[in-house]
């Protein structure tokens, strides 16, 4: 139970609160206006009869509401804001000082002259920019009510309703507060009776057979303006990608026709022939499609060299590549990127294709691609235009950081990119870094202060396409921008944790069958985990050497006074313990307490070898970093140890006494494992946002493992997770686990955040997130840690909270304040707000958002 001091400090905060909330309310609103002004509090459409939610028809009102900006619990903050600054400050200013020839010569004498019209201009900066970072309040106007009912009726009748009928109503209080209300009658709707073509060019004519079957005019519909723009946009993608290069939206217009009556109506689309305007006179002729004759592709144009004329080149799969000096490339690597072959009609999906795959290359600045027209056969001559990167490029990157295992720490690296390493466009980047830190608790106050170090690099090959023995290109053709990734990576540590030393390194394939869309698939992924310190592991898990040690001198095993050495007296204690050399018995809580302890201690401290293959499906419907109205579903699936396995039993090596095969001394991992990540986001206008996601995870041992190595479990908590606890500190399960890190195979997660802008850049969020961390189907035997059916879903922990975001463009700076909304570890009828007070919150500085 919380102890009376933290009720009395959960009592001032939420009188502070309720204090600074009825403050802002008591400041009128209205402060500002005029005696006739009223201010605009609510708007309400209500179409036939009923009240509209759409907010595509609700943002079609001119005169929203402050409240509905930057609010904080129903406070208009910008507004208030926008009240302290005087709307007479000149004058104020004027009256109160420079008209007062004693006031100023006073101030004069104290400050001078000059920093007396500082001070001045100061006053007017500040008044300014609250005006600047507040809003102005939001006046009823007629006119402005008036414009609204006329987008009503535009709206309503570019979806078919012809004879809308739009009205409103306002209702205006002696608080000076307006509410209005918009009714809209729609009445019967128009239907498409016919569509008919009229189309001057007949190469287009004849192709319009084709052109209609994915129209999306359907006879029998109701007339909708955005069906004409999405068909206009269809026709014009369509006729752009089998040959007519000069064919642009412009030439396609329609006609509607309501003179059937009925409420039916008739559509035309007419489709014009080009339009060549010259100096003085104005042609029209029939279009035609464009064939492409020839593909030209300059390798190495640059400002320097644009003089120069070309002294290399040469013809690979009907395409001539030109270079000023030696050609730097091999043929294919650039030919590869080409979607446009002559002979063939022109296309603009083949352009693009040809763009995104030069760019993703990574190897040249803004490639460029040039289309020259011969009139007399209509062909066209594409001349790719590419200025190379430096081949070689080096960065450097610096940090300082502190966390529960250090004072202070500072990591250093430095990374050297070389592109065309074997003039096949090739990319090797060659990643190395560095840290220091001093230890927050040291045993030997003779060590250096920077007692701790790590030390890594990473090379990764990348390799503009697929590298196999096979051909993939029926199943990964080219447009999909193929590559190969080979990485191997080294690091070792000193005094973090056991001590490790980790190699690692995978092969990868990449692919992107759309801009939507991107896959991954590893052949192999190879990691080594050598844990270098194992006697130090009750030194590191401190938790689980204090209760060690208390059951030790409860039993009287050692004298009450005294403690177990590490590791001498601890790993002997515990083989005692398990061997029954002790007063505790197998049923006995300490003993199984023990058992725990041992069973931890062992999967934490054994080297680790995984060798694994997985797949990774991601689609991300996000257009751009504006977009705030998209989703992201991420799908991975990862399966350890099978090719071991198999290589284990056909080569008959002996199981240990564990019966588990092992591995150059080392027990390999065998499991599958499977995550789904899916984020929504809803853009709800204003800079208002509504995000959420949910994720869930499993990883199952089986074959040669009973348990999942710790770098493949899961854990719940964090500036990314359920921000109400700290990393590692949630679960599993109901346990009451104070481990200094607490992980399961098992993971749920859900977060739902509504984000909105208090000022300028300022944002701000509420948040709920929810979710935990079980055992399933491994050797932990807790029935609190592990998930047994529905039943274990009363377990899910909650987490709730608000946060700071500053938007500096380029990134995001995140504060978050998390407070355990319902907590697990409690009894089952005392879960709920048992810790929701800022002396228990958890506070996470994060950067970007958290999902």
């Amino acid at each position: 139970m919380p102890n009376l001091s933290e009720h009395r400090l959960w009592k001032r905060t939420l009188g502070l609160s309720i204090l600074t909330l009825f403050l802002f309310h008591s400041c009128s609103v209205v402060k500002r206006l005029k005696p006739n002004e009223h201010l605009v509090t609510q708007n309400k459409i209500i179409v036939d009869g009923g009240v509209n939610k759409a907010s595509r028809v609700n943002n079609l009102v001119i005169q929203q509401p402050n409240s509905g900006i930057g609010t904080f619990f129903g406070v208009p903050i910008k507004l208030h804001i926008y009240n302290l600054a005087r709307p007479n400050i000149d004058s104020i200013i004027r009256v109160n000082i420079l008209e007062d020839s004693s006031k100023v010569a006073r101030k004069v004498n104290w400050l001078s002259r000059k920093q007396l019209d500082k001070e001045l201009e100061t006053r007017k900066g500040f008044n300014a920019w609250l005006k600047r970072t507040g809003e102005a309040p939001v006046i009823y106007s007629e006119e402005k009510t008036e414009a609204t009912a006329e987008l009503l009726r535009k709206f309503y009748f570019s979806r078919g309703w012809f004879n809308a009928d739009v009205t409103y109503s306002v209702e205006k209080d002696s608080q000076q507060r307006a509410q209005v209300t918009y009714k809209v009658q729609r009445n019967e709707p128009y239907i498409i009776d016919s569509i008919h073509p009229k189309i001057s060019s007949p190469a287009i004519v004849n192709l319009y057979k084709d052109l209609k079957k994915d129209s999306y005019l359907k006879v029998g519909e109701p007339y909708n303006e955005d069906n004409f723009s999405l068909e206009r946009e269809r026709i014009n993608t369509y006729l752009r990608n089998t040959g007519f290069y000069h064919f642009g939206k412009e030439y396609i217009t329609f006609e509607a026709d309501t003179i059937l009556g009925q409420h039916k109506m008739r559509a035309d689309v007419i489709i014009s022939d080009r339009v060549i305007r010259g100096a003085d006179s104005t042609v029209t002729k029939a279009f035609k499609p464009h064939t492409i004759r020839e593909v030209n592709i300059f390798t190495d144009f640059n400002y320097s060299n644009r003089l120069k004329t070309v002294s290399d080149s040469v013809k690979f799969n009907g395409v001539t590549l030109y270079s000023k000096e030696e050609l730097k490339y091999k043929p294919k690597a650039l030919t590869d990127a080409v979607f446009m072959n002559a002979g063939e009609t022109y296309s603009d999906l083949a352009r693009i294709r040809t763009s995104r795959y030069l760019n993703n290359l990574q190897m040249f600045r803004y490639p460029n691609i040039n289309f020259v027209e011969h009139p007399e056969d209509s062909s066209l001559t594409a001349n790719i235009i590419l200025q190379p990167k430096e081949k070689y490029s080096l960065n450097f990157d610096v940090d300082v950081s502190q966390s529960n295992i250090q004072t202070v720490g500072f990591s250093f690296g430095t990374g050297l990119k070389i592109r065309n390493l074997f003039k096949g466009a090739e990319i090797l980047d060659i990643t190395g870094f560095t840290s220091i830190g001093a230890s927050k608790d040291r045993s030997n106050v003779d060590d250096p202060f920077f007692d701790i170090n790590e030390l890594g690099v990473n090379l990764r090959l990348t390799i503009p396409r697929i590298f196999s023995p096979f051909n993939t290109d029926k199943i990964i053709p080219k447009y999909m921008s193929p590559s190969t990734m080979i990485s191997l990576s080294s690091s070792s540590q000193t005094n973090i944790g056991l001590d490790k030393q980790t190699l690692s390194s995978f092969l990868s394939y990449n692919w992107e069958p759309t801009t939507e869309l991107a896959h991954t698939l590893r052949i192999f992924d190879i990691l080594y985990v050598r844990n270098l310190n194992t006697d130090n592991y009750f030194g590191v898990y401190s938790t689980s050497y204090e209760l060690l040690n208390s059951i030790a001198q409860s039993i009287n095993y050692i004298d009450p006074e005294a403690d177990l050495t590490i590791p001498d007296q601890a790993e002997t204690f515990i083989d005692d313990v398990l061997s029954n050399n002790t007063s505790l018995n197998p049923q006995d809580p300490d003993y199984i307490a023990v058992n725990n302890i041992e069973e931890r201690k062992e999967r934490l401290t054994e080297n680790n070898l995984i060798l694994s293959s997985s797949f990774d499906w991601r689609k991300n419907t996000r257009t751009s970093i504006f977009d705030n109205d998209f989703s992201i579903f991420k799908w991975r699936v990862e399966v350890a140890g099978n090719l071991l396995s198999t290589i284990s039993r056909l080569a008959g090596v002996t199981p240990n006494s564990n019966d588990n095969y092992e591995m150059f001394g080392v027990v390999f991992s065998q499991y599958f494992k499977t995550e789904l990540d899916y984020v929504k986001y809803f853009d709800l206008g204003n800079k208002n946002v509504f995000a959420f996601r949910s994720y869930a995870g499993i990883a199952l041992p089986y074959g040669n493992s009973n348990n999942i190595p710790f770098v493949e479990s899961f854990f719940g908590g964090g500036p990314n997770d359920n921000r109400a606890w700290t990393p590692y500190r949630l679960g599993p399960g109901s346990t009451q686990s104070t481990d200094e890190f607490n992980e399961a195979n098992f993971k749920i997660h859900l977060s739902a955040e509504q984000r909105f802008n208090l000022f300028g850049n300022l944002d701000s969020a509420l948040f709920v997130d929810i979710g935990n961390i079980w055992n399933v189907l491994d050797n932990v035997e807790d029935d609190a840690a592990t998930f047994s059916g529905i039943e274990s879903l009363r377990d899910i922990a909650v987490g709730s909270g608000f946060g700071l975001r500053y938007d500096f463009n380029f990134f995001v700076m995140r504060f978050d304040v998390g407070f355990k909304t319902y907590n697990p570890a409690y009894d089952l009828n005392n879960r709920w707000f048992r810790d929701y007070n800022f002396s228990r919150a958890v506070y996470n500085i994060g950067i970007n958002y958290p999902f």
